[in-house]
């Protein structure tokens, strides 16, 4: 089967623009996206990070499928911890109302933010100790149209036709999506850790479902294509800068290549910025094919999301365009 190819947006805010300006790149990025054969496009919810809007991530998700024809468009993911499964259900439904049978939602159990943050979401519950598993099953009650006997009953939501993904970062979620028989995407973007092992887990667990006959596997990578490796390098510049300001606790916007200061890094930046890009893919075609094929072929992929985070937005869309082609040649051989 081919390898399907998509597209993970946190509409990262470029110095210089505005938050106007930065929703509009995220419509032409999914127009672009659309336009190249991508199957999805999906929004992470974030808190509490000027660099990140991505935080009202229902919202955003209808004015991308607003403005596309076809692409799938959803999110990757809702951090179900921060809201009502009621909620989420009435938000999700109302948007396969809108746009029928585009709509995906990815669930994740982290916060997407800080404790204090994440506090603050929660109405002051100081709880964490989360129930993944039972919160998603009662979404999952919400959606079916066995509800209609309920006393609480979720309107748009009921009978709604919206695929629900396991996201996770860790082995913990592969456990979950193998019990569940629930596609699974790993986080190979920012946390790379683990990502054999939970595929591995996935897998090899896997029970068949109502929603699935078999595992379907997803892996989130950050990616750079250009014509030349040079350029490539170039670009990611930003990126690297992002993830030591992180480190640091300074998140502002996306610097240009330029201005990035990644020289004398401490051992323990270099550590950090090691361990959060291990994954990263950085090159011009050939140099991604070759090592996109031998990811996928030796995790047994179904699915890759890239996540491309260029302050220069034409390059941006040329490596949409160049990562294009390389699943359109993986997937001819």
């Amino acid at each position: 089967m081919p390898v399907k190819y998509s597209v993970l947006d946190l509409a990262s805010v470029v110095e210089g623009d505005s938050y106007k300006e930065t929703f509009e790149k995220s419509v032409k990025s999914a127009q672009f996206a659309e336009e190249l054969g991508y199957e999805r496009y999906w929004f992470s919810e974030h808190h509490n990070m000027p660099s990140v809007i991505s935080s009202a991530t229902s919202i955003l998700i209808s004015h991308i499928a607003q403005a596309t024809k076809s692409i799938r468009v959803g999110a990757g993911g809702i951090m179900l911890p921060n809201h009502s499964t009621l909620s989420v259900a009435e938000q999700f439904g109302t948007l396969d109302a809108l746009f029928p049978n585009r709509i995906d939602l990815g669930l994740g159990r982290a916060p997407g933010t800080d404790p204090l943050t994440a506090v603050a979401l929660r109405r002051g519950d100081q709880n964490f100790n989360y129930n993944f598993e039972y919160h998603i099953q009662e979404l999952f009650q919400y959606f079916s149209s066995e509800n209609a006997d309920a006393k609480v009953r979720a309107f748009p939501g009921e009978g709604a036709n919206v695929p629900v993904y396991i996201l996770g970062s860790s082995t913990d979620s592969a456990f979950l999506a193998a019990k569940l028989g629930l596609p699974y995407a790993f986080a190979g973007h920012f946390a790379p850790g683990q990502f054999q092992q939970a595929f591995e887990i996935y897998q090899s667990r896997f029970t068949p479902s109502q929603f699935l006959e078999k595992p379907y596997s997803m892996l989130c990578l950050s990616t750079f294509a250009a014509p030349t490796e040079d350029e490539a390098v170039y670009h990611s510049l930003s990126q690297f800068q992002m993830i030591v300001n992180l480190l640091l606790d300074q998140r502002g916007p996306l610097v240009s290549p330029e201005n990035t200061d990644l020289e004398n890094l401490s051992p323990q930046l270099q550590a950090g910025v090691h361990r959060m890009t291990a994954l990263t893919m950085i090159g011009d075609k050939e140099i991604l094919k070759e090592k996109i094929g031998r990811i996928v072929k030796d995790l047994n992929l179904d699915e890759i999301i890239v996540y491309t985070n260029i302050f220069d937005f034409e390059a941006k869309l040329n490596s949409y365009k160049i990562t294009s082609e390389v699943f359109q040649e993986l997937n001819s051989n």
